[in-house]
């Protein structure tokens, strides 16, 4: 009998904080969660996935927004050079290989257009709004999320 390969996510993640030139926030709302509001977020698919590849992926992914190379948006997505570093919560341990409970978060901003469409992937979220910055970051479940959310205004361009 054959066994099947057992898949864990890598312990490497982004936070993409996406925002209207007047800093409003977009919050998407959890799937599997259904009170927790927050930014796009995910994880690396091969350990030699760049951040900035795995940031452009999920926003694209989770959101319908394009930020690629050649996408009207490729130059909107800015690297903050900031990393946070955190215990996985306890429900979504078994995602990870044994005994592993830190993840290593590299945060990012992507400025859209007021009018961006949001189209979201019915599996991980569903409902989304834009918010003031400040009160994004009192909607956040996640202190690292809404610490981002925060940071905004030093980070804009």
């Amino acid at each position: 009998m054959a066994e099947t390969a057992v898949t864990y996510k890598i312990p490497q993640s982004v936070l993409v904080v996406i925002y209207t030139p007047v800093l409003r926030v977009l919050l998407i709302k959890r799937a599997d969660a259904e009170c927790y509001w927050q930014s796009v977020t995910g994880a690396k698919d091969a350990p030699d996935e760049s951040f900035e590849q795995t940031a452009r992926r999920e926003v694209f992914e989770e959101t319908g927004i394009d930020c690629s190379p050649g996408s009207a948006l490729e130059g909107c997505l800015n690297d903050w050079q900031l990393e946070n570093i955190y215990e996985i919560y306890p429900q979504w341990r078994h995602r990870y290989a044994p005994g592993v409970v830190k993840n290593t978060e590299h945060l990012f901003g992507l400025m859209v257009p007021a009018n961006t469409q949001v189209r979201l992937s019915a599996r991980e979220h569903t409902h989304y709004q834009w918010l003031p910055y400040v009160h994004a970051a009192e909607a956040c479940f996640s202190p690292s999320n809404a610490e981002a959310c925060l940071l905004l205004p030093r980070f804009a361009v």
